[in-house]
């Protein structure tokens, strides 16, 4: 049973939505910080021309016997009437008497200066208005004057174009905007592409493939990637422990079990009533099983070993094919079966560990041995095929019986017709795993003239 994935939510999501968060952010920033140059742009910009319409005013004030005058040059206003339509007011006083001007418009708080003008706003006449106040010195009858000179101008030529430079910075910050969430989704793929590669490089191994790591990883992931290697080399220790576990365990069942089966055998032969031989054959059975159980775990535990450190070399599969048959020939002999090869001319070559190719091979024709019927024949079958070694061996044995091929590839899983036949259930597990180790593919079926037929297919070198 597969163990359910939590899932807390999509890592690029959450880094997707945090840079726009930020993009967000810098984008009302943008706005506020146009908007609030724009302002003092244009203040500063009004303030100049007021400053140089009160000056060009004030230089033209004069003093005669009949008092103070003024004659306003047409240039001070020419200066004023850039900003539009705004609206102009002047106010010229000596003291608290207006000589001139606009009475209503307010002085000062803290008086005019005398070398530059002073700049303040305040409400006038339904308008907020910006003032430039500056105070010049005038001799009249010899006694020294002061006088203040005021020009105002509505503020709305200054609103519109802080508006509309509030407008580009609004359009500015959409656009900063929607060019960010692009950016965002295009280097949130690009900064997780690298988990994603390490996923699918582990995604690509197989149950049995407990090697480190070696795929090239950012900084970031170094943590995340020397963790899983140190998993990786607990388990293969863990693996290797119990491996060399089963291995010693069943070198050492299998020797006092051939010393049973030995003392049962003799005893055998020995027995005199017919009870006591019934009992001693079911020994030797016992035994006999128990050891076979112990030789296909030994096996067992040398293909699940090796399958993930492969000894791969050049090897010829009908030399190996020709050791097989030779070592379990005098076990065919003993049923009166006959050893039927039709190989390839010339080598088929593979390349893979001998130890395992000859593993699986043994326990295919041991197999076809076990199950066939006395005096029939098994058929041994060796061909490139398409670039592929096909190995085919075929009994007239009992068949499959109905049972589906892959469940007889599960460990200690035999079939329904075979329970009087000695048999652990590895044999047909270990030639899948050999199979899958090389790359190649072992099929089971049933033959249409009754027995089994075995392909395991190899790549060909």
């Amino acid at each position: 049973m597969t163990e359910r994935t939590i899932v807390t939510g999509s890592l690029r999501r959450r880094l997707v939505l945090q840079l726009l968060i930020v993009a967000a952010v810098l984008s009302v920033l943008l706005y506020f910080t146009v908007r609030g140059i724009a302002d003092r742009t244009a203040e500063t910009v009004q303030d100049n021309v007021l400053g140089a319409a009160t000056i060009a005013i004030a230089e033209q004030l004069r003093a005669d016997g009949s008092g103070i005058s003024v004659e306003i040059p047409y240039a001070a206003f020419s200066m004023l009437g850039s900003f539009g339509q705004d609206r102009v007011f002047y106010r010229i006083t000596q003291g608290a008497d207006t000589i001139t001007g606009y009475p209503d418009l307010a002085l000062p708080e803290a008086g005019a200066n005398r070398v530059e003008p002073v700049f303040y706003t305040t409400p006038f006449r339904d308008y907020s208005v910006r003032v430039a106040a500056v105070e010049r010195r005038v001799f009249l009858n010899g006694v020294s004057m002061a006088v203040q000179v005021l020009v105002a101008q509505t503020r709305l030529g200054q609103q519109a174009i802080a508006e509309r430079a509030a407008n580009t910075a609004a359009a500015l910050g959409i656009g900063f905007f929607v060019l960010a969430l692009m950016l965002s989704l295009i280097a949130s793929q690009s900064a997780l592409r690298p988990l994603a590669v390490l996923a699918e490089a582990m995604g690509r191994r197989g149950p049995d493939d407990l090697r480190p790591l070696r795929h090239p990883a950012p900084q970031e992931l170094a943590p995340l990637v020397g963790a899983f290697n140190g998993l990786m080399a607990r388990l293969q220790g863990a693996l290797s422990r119990t491996e060399t576990f089963i291995a010693e365990a069943a070198h050492h069942v299998r020797t006092p079990l051939a010393t049973v089966r030995a003392q049962a055998e003799i005893a055998l032969r020995r027995a005199e009533t017919e009870e006591s031989r019934k009992t001693l054959r079911a020994v030797i059975r016992a035994v006999e099983e128990s050891s076979r159980s112990a030789g296909q775990l030994l096996d067992h535990a040398t293909v699940t070993y090796r399958s993930d450190q492969l000894a791969a070399e050049d090897l010829d599969v009908t030399a190996i094919l020709g050791r097989v048959v030779q070592a379990l020939s005098p076990t065919a002999d003993l049923k009166d079966l006959a050893i039927v090869q039709d190989l390839a001319d010339g080598p088929l070559m593979v390349r893979g560990d001998g130890v395992l190719i000859e593993s699986a091979l043994r326990n295919l024709v041991d197999n076809a041995i076990k199950y066939s019927p006395a005096d029939s024949d098994i058929h041994i079958g060796a061909h490139a095929d398409g670039g592929q070694i096909a190995i085919t061996i075929r009994d007239a044995g009992r068949g499959l019986n109905g049972v589906r091929p892959d469940r007889l590839t599960r460990r200690f899983q035999r079939g329904t017709n075979v329970g009087d036949v000695v048999g652990s259930g590895l044999g047909l597990t270990i030639v899948e795993q050999v199979a899958r180790a090389h790359g190649g593919r072992f099929e089971l079926s049933q033959n249409e003239s009754g027995g089994t037929c075995a392909l395991l297919l190899l790549p060909q070198l």
